[in-house]
């Protein structure tokens, strides 16, 4: 199998290759890949835990004192250049922690244990990594990758290439990131190192409840090959508007938009709380310690404690973790409480009879009370009318999503970047897509990258100041390359 190059004509390879790309996806999915071959079912086990190391730099405009000219670069980069800034002197361990995992998992199976964890890295950061030269932090991931001994410990999961949140991202260029995050994955590890990427994990946990959009998030996922995707908490309720029962078991998320389509998959639930202390003190292991096992499917299932933070940032993962994880996996492995990557859990529970159709169902928050005035099929009209009457009549009612906190709107106060970015995505389509230049074209990869590194939630996330002049001004350069180009 000839794998795709990382860089095509001088630009990174994001686009292009999406029916070779597809193809592969497509031709292993029905394969187990993390189950060990001739074994089925969980064992003795009553319960078990899944951890998950979200990893992200965005690209910034700041290689220069001029905003407008200054080159684009990684902010890991710029942190490690002014390193009397802020907390910029964290960089050096962030560099650290984005290799530790290579580190950490070999020596754990060398020992003689189970270790296991699940891995997510933006492509911005990828990016990043190559432009300035980390090549020994990209090396020790390619090992974990392609090892044979170490992959079936280590569960890469997909995520949108340039960290955009799905509730505010125009859905066309939300594919587009889907996609561009698997070529990207694809040419850096190889393409069957992307076969085996089961799991998908949403920027800023942020899934649309507005529900065009959230079937076309979903639709999206499910024709790029994904098998489930990671959903937290406080953002999705059963059909009867009420929240799940079971959050420890997996569900079958189902949207269905306005017109009455229905697009489903698999979700795993990320329970509220502290993100990196729970993961970084390894506290689903104690969690997950305390439960037994469940009725699912006239099955006698053991539940699973899923979370996922910051794999670099803060005391607690920089420091605390790295002993902790060493601590929690020695204790666990080959216990009845064992650590279990995602994929692997749901290919030990296909092995004993449940399927995804057995799963219980959820939907994005809020669903229940559309569907009460309304009929799936009454078009996009009828949505706007009944969003219009429920958020006139409850404060709390709200169509932009929900994300790891609920003190965070991806779309209010966010004008100063969202009018921007909605212009040049507004050209990108007008002037790139419909005017027929093709994918592999460099012109379009070009574009492409900009678009990207433009959507990325950092711009809205700090509100005000320079973050927000770097992403208006992203979205200025998206706009006078897609005009240049014509």
């Amino acid at each position: 199998m000839v794998d795709l190059a990382e860089y095509v004509d001088g630009l990174l390879n994001i686009c292009g290759s999406e029916e070779r790309i597809r193809q592969t996806i497509q031709a292993s999915r029905t394969a187990p890949v993390f189950l060990p071959q001739g074994t089925s079912g969980f064992g003795e086990i009553t319960s078990a835990f899944a951890l998950a190391l979200h990893m992200h730099q965005p690209l910034i405009p700041a290689g220069g004192s001029e905003l407008r000219t200054a080159q684009l670069l990684s902010n890991l980069q710029w942190m490690l250049d002014h390193p009397d800034i802020d907390d910029n002197h964290n960089a050096r361990v962030f560099l650290w922690c984005y290799q530790r995992m290579g580190q950490f998992v070999p020596q754990l199976l060398d020992e003689g244990f189970q270790p296991r964890v699940m891995l997510e890295y933006s492509g911005t950061l990828l990016y990043g990594l190559r432009q300035m030269g980390a090549t020994d932090v990209l090396d020790a991931l390619a090992r974990l990758t392609a090892d044979e001994r170490n992959r079936r410990a280590v569960e890469w999961l997909g995520c949108p290439w340039g960290h955009a949140v799905a509730p505010s991202t125009p859905v066309q260029d939300y594919r587009l990131h889907v996609e561009a995050w698997q070529h990207h994955f694809a040419a850096i590890f190889g393409l069957d190192a992307l076969r085996r990427v089961r799991g998908f994990s949403p920027a800023e946990m942020a899934l649309p409840n507005q529900p065009d959009v959230a079937y076309e998030f979903v639709k999206t996922l499910v024709d790029c090959g994904y098998q489930w995707v990671l959903v937290q908490e406080h953002t999705i309720e059963q059909p009867d508007g009420q929240t799940p029962q079971h959050r420890h078991l997996p569900h079958r998320l189902v949207c269905t938009n306005s017109r009455g389509d229905t697009a489903t998959i698999t979700a795993v639930i990320k329970t509220q709380g502290s993100d990196t202390k729970l993961v970084g003190q390894m506290q689903p292991y104690d969690e997950a310690k305390g439960l037994s096992r469940l009725d699912l499917a006239s099955r006698h299932i053991p539940p699973l404690v899923t979370q996922i933070a910051d794999g670099e940032n803060g005391g607690v993962m920089m420091n605390e973790f790295p002993a902790m994880y060493f601590e929690v996996i020695r204790a666990c492995s080959g216990s009845l409480t064992p650590i279990m990557n995602v994929t692997e859990y749901l290919e030990r529970l296909d092995s004993v009879g449940v399927h995804a159709k057995d799963l219980p169902v959820i939907q994005p928050l809020f669903h229940s009370r559309i569907w009460e005035r309304m009929v799936p099929g009454d078009g996009p009209d009828r949505l706007a009318e009944v969003i219009n009457q429920l958020r006139a009549e409850d404060g709390r009612f709200h169509m932009e999503g929900g994300s790891w906190t609920n003190t965070i709107s991806w779309v209010q106060g966010y004008d100063t970047v969202l009018v921007p970015m909605e212009r040049a995505s507004s050209l990108f389509h007008e002037r790139i897509t419909s005017s027929g230049i093709r994918r592999n074209d460099p012109r379009y990869r070009n574009a492409l990258f900009h678009l990207l590194a433009a959507e990325t939630s950092c711009y809205r996330y700090w509100g005000a100041g320079i973050w927000t002049d770097y992403g208006t001004e992203l979205s200025r350069r998206v706009s006078e390359i897609v005009t240049d180009e014509q």
